[in-house]
């Protein structure tokens, strides 16, 4: 797959933020549109894509204005048909609860969706502290679900407080969402042992019900602690047991084996329901030492 037929998307200023951490994560093998009513979020290069909501004198920007947000991005419709023509997949990235992430991530994905491209999106849940947003984002995050064909609740409580454990700033780059893009783009972009395209990527997320996306990383003679590593991701409680659908891709340096492969495989997959769908992919990757990453995609689970 050539690096335009993905499009890695930030919308609002913190979704910016991890768009750009992650697309310089995964060496610029795809493209990156950032778009916000801020100037402050955008970054130049010769595969970025800048989309502004709102005139650049205008300073009300979309703060707590959703509706104003959603207006101004259905009012780029025309650009973003160009921007997306080529696209066949677009992993977004935002955060809900303020005017921008709220009401024009969703209007942004329905446009992509329009052009026949898979979206996949990661939406930040505000603090619990910050009931009024949180109200906000939830309206929101019931518009996205509806909309991309994937959509992974991430809790900023928890992002929060992992990143302050490990001593980084969660709001300029989350790890967790660095590995789970850099994970999604290999797995595209590059051949490997066992490989996944597209159609594969298709048949999981076209299952019925709910989905999230899960990354867990360890040592290769430690599967059990990847899949702990991943089931610590900073998401919101859902409960993944008897998920229909699974896309599962294990990535791992030059001494993996096959073995390994399985192992972690089927670690991955034993709590999946007995009839579901399970596409394997694996890789060699050589900056990986003595390290394997999964990434996995589970569709079709039942609400709580």
């Amino acid at each position: 797959m050539d690096p335009s037929n993905i499009l890695i998307a930030g919308v609002g200023g913190l979704g910016c933020a991890w768009a750009h951490e992650a697309y310089v994560r995964c060496g610029m093998g795809a493209h990156l549109a950032l778009i916000d009513a801020d100037d402050r979020s955008f970054k130049t290069g010769e595969t970025v894509h800048v989309l502004r909501l709102g005139h650049a004198l205008d300073e009300v920007g979309c703060a707590a204005l959703p509706p104003l947000a959603e207006q101004r991005m259905r009012g780029l419709n025309n650009l973003t048909q160009q921007l997306l023509k080529d696209t066949e997949l677009v992993i977004l990235l935002t955060g809900l609860g303020g005017g921008v992430g709220t009401g024009a991530a969703q209007e942004f994905a329905r446009q992509a969706r329009q052009t026949g491209a898979i979206v996949l999106a990661v939406a930040g849940l505000p603090f619990e502290a910050q009931p009024a947003r949180l109200a906000l984002a939830e309206e929101g995050f019931s518009r996205l679900e509806q909309t991309a064909h994937v959509t992974v609740r991430l809790s900023l409580e928890r992002l929060a407080r992992q990143a302050r454990e490990k001593g980084q700033n969660w709001q300029m780059g989350a790890e967790w969402v660095e590995d789970l893009v850099d994970g999604l783009v290999r797995t595209l972009m590059r051949m490997g042992l066992i490989n996944l395209d597209l159609m594969d990527l298709r048949a999981i997320v076209d299952q019925d019900g709910l989905a999230t996306m899960l990354v867990g990383i360890g040592r290769p003679d430690d599967p059990r602690g990847i899949l702990e590593s991943a089931l610590k991701a900073p998401l919101a409680e859902m409960d993944v047991g008897g998920a229909k659908g699974c896309l599962i891709q294990v990535e791992g340096g030059p001494g993996m084996t096959i073995g390994q492969v399985d192992a972690v495989a089927e670690l991955f997959t034993s709590a999946l329901d007995s009839d579901a769908q399970v596409i394997l992919g694996a890789r060699v990757s050589e900056d990986l030492q003595d390290t394997i990453r999964v990434v996995t995609l589970l569709s079709g689970i039942k609400p709580s």
